[in-house]
């Protein structure tokens, strides 16, 4: 009789649980992606913009200190929406970059190829309402905007990036800021800044429909801290002196800061500034006045991103959404150290779209600001290098994670990767595969992690690669074989132990020749798995990126410059036939 009884008593239990699990509901996700932001720039991770919003999110959840994106924007991007490797995606490079003759590649298009699913296809396949503001980057043409894979509404920018204040390119390369809204061009208010606009827009479709019951899944990709960087100067002014030091002494701040926070062992060496990039105290007292001001700007921009973030959550707790709502805070790569006025037509295409770089306005409407090399440098510590590279600085970022089933607790120290948010995202939400799918995602749900029923997500024998125009890294266990291209690396292959040195600063390639072979091999597989298509150990990502840009801007502009030189040869005749006489 007692068997009976226990017998019946699990089975009620057991029933009351399953019709539990299949009644409760399903968390809103909101998906906010940085962009260039290294791992250090969040204040939650010891930076110096104050970030109230983000660290409150980083306090009730679990921060990763060795999460890795790619290096750079649009291929993170993908992986991010995906969970699938960027060659798999169509996405291996970005448009500015990608070497003509590899544009018929598959892989290389520039789009989301077809078979290629979203987190959002897979949420709204599962009831849920799905959204998206801001920075796209994976195509405008007929069915790759965001409303052709898997987003009910979007408000997005389908470029590397754009103006803040108005509706402008930020380069020669784009003819104008291509914004959509929904499948159709956009126009901008008059009123536009980013970071604010993007958050009013996802608030108007968030609570556009009262009576909408759904679980919504909400994606904002922001401008911030994208070059231009540009802030309101209330913003900017909190940071006045606070980079008067410079560059040098900035790097060496953050890496104590980051010994200090446990995000390096004590004692870990940190790499040297690289020879082609000036100290601090090489510069006169105007530039220093004016990079000081650039890297106020910087901060600026990320405090006023987290001041909208924070009416967007002051939003969801109205409407009461806020508790059963996921978080998910992270940036695509690590810090831009873009130059844009080292190219010398660059200055002239400023002069014909209204952009300045004076001091007095830097970061205001107008203004075109950017940290540069040096600044990339400094920010991206503990890391070496910076954005476009796959050293840490370019791949090493931070990754915020808060929510219902997220216990907040000491930050996660295993390796996590941009291809598990999706599919952490469809585990939350109990999303399974799409009918008749044949492409997987290639990361792991980071849940177990976060529910400390698991110390991996990884294992530490499963080698994990990743390649963005011939900057390449494969993970195994604690080592990292990674390979940088020109100018800043020599497309050489080096072999480093994270766990002891974070900055790549010794090169185990001769002292572990056999681990070194070993995931060399494992590199080559992944290569060939996925398509990589080499580019050899002279190619050179900055040399490439200009080629494009200065390429288009004269195919645009072949007239003027036609004009131009007529001029130019007019009067070095007239000149000539002066001394003549």
């Amino acid at each position: 009789m007692l068997t009976g009884l226990l017998l019946g008593l699990t089975t009620l239990v057991n029933a009351q649980a399953a019709q539990s699990a299949e009644t409760a509901v399903p968390p809103n996700v909101v998906l906010l992606l940085v962009d260039d932001a290294g791992l250090m720039d969040f204040s939650a991770y010891g930076g110096e913009a104050r970030m109230p919003t983000i660290d409150a999110l980083a306090a009730n959840g679990v921060r990763f200190n060795n999460y890795h994106s790619s290096p750079l924007c649009a291929p993170s991007r993908a992986m991010l929406l995906t969970g699938m490797d960027n060659h798999r995606t169509g996405i291996a490079t970005i448009p500015e970059v990608v070497r003509n003759e590899d544009r018929d590649q598959p892989g290389y298009s520039m789009h989301l190829e077809d078979g290629v699913h979203t987190v959002a296809d897979r949420l709204r396949s599962q009831g849920y309402a799905t959204y998206m503001t801001g920075k796209w980057h994976l195509g405008s043409n007929d069915g790759e905007l965001p409303v052709n894979h898997g987003f009910d509404r979007s408000f997005i920018l389908d470029a590397s990036g754009a103006d803040n204040w108005a509706q402008k390119s930020y380069m020669p390369y784009y003819e104008y800021a291509p914004w959509f809204e929904d499948d159709k061009p956009a126009d901008l208010p008059n009123d536009f800044y980013s970071s604010e606009f993007l958050v009013d827009k996802m608030i108007d479709y968030i609570g556009s429909d009262s009576a909408d019951k759904r679980p919504f899944f909400a994606h904002i990709g922001f401008q911030a801290i994208h070059i231009p960087i540009q802030a309101p100067a209330e913003f900017t002014a909190n940071y006045a002196g606070v980079y008067d030091q410079g560059w040098d002494v900035l790097r060496q701040t953050r890496w104590q800061r980051a010994q200090d926070l446990g995000l390096i062992p004590n004692g870990a060496a940190i790499a040297p500034r690289p020879p082609s990039m000036r100290a601090w105290a090489a510069l006169n007292a105007e530039e220093q006045a004016l990079f000081a001001k650039s890297m106020a700007v910087n901060s600026g921009m990320l405090e006023a991103m987290d001041f909208h973030i924070g009416r967007l959550v002051e939003h969801l707790k109205a409407t009461g959404k806020f508790d059963n709502t996921l978080f998910i805070v992270t940036s695509d790569n690590g810090p831009a150290g873009t130059n844009p006025l080292a190219v010398p037509i660059f200055k002239l295409w400023m002069g014909q779209n209204g952009y300045h770089h004076d001091i007095e306005r830097l970061g205001e409407p107008g203004s075109m600001a950017f940290i540069g090399p040096e600044w990339a440098n400094a920010t991206a510590a503990p890391g070496d290098l910076h954005k476009f590279y796959a050293a840490e600085g370019g791949i090493h970022v931070p990754l915020i994670i808060a929510g219902p089933g997220v216990t907040a607790r000491e930050p996660i120290t295993s390796l996590a990767m941009v291809t598990d948010i999706t599919p952490t995202i469809v585990d939350f939400a109990g999303a399974g595969s799409l009918p008749g799918e044949r492409t997987q995602p290639d990361g792991k749900s980071l849940r177990a992690v976060l529910a400390n029923n698991a110390a991996l997500t990884h294992s530490p024998t499963t080698p994990i690669g990743m390649e963005v125009s011939g900057n390449s890294a494969l993970f195994l266990g604690e080592h990292k074989l990674t390979r940088n291209s020109l100018p800043l690396g020599d497309g050489q292959w080096r072999l480093f132990n994270l766990a002891v040195d974070p900055g790549e600063t010794v090169d185990l390639a001769n002292v572990a020749p056999g681990l070194f072979a070993t995931m060399q091999a494992h590199y080559s597989e992944f290569e060939t798995r996925f398509g990589v298509i080499p580019l050899g150990s002279q190619f050179d990502v900055a040399r490439q990126l200009q080629s494009r840009v200065v390429g288009t801007f004269a195919s645009r502009y072949w007239w003027a410059i036609t004009l131009l030189a007529l001029a130019l040869i007019a009067l070095l005749v007239t000149f000539i036939r002066r001394i003549r006489r």
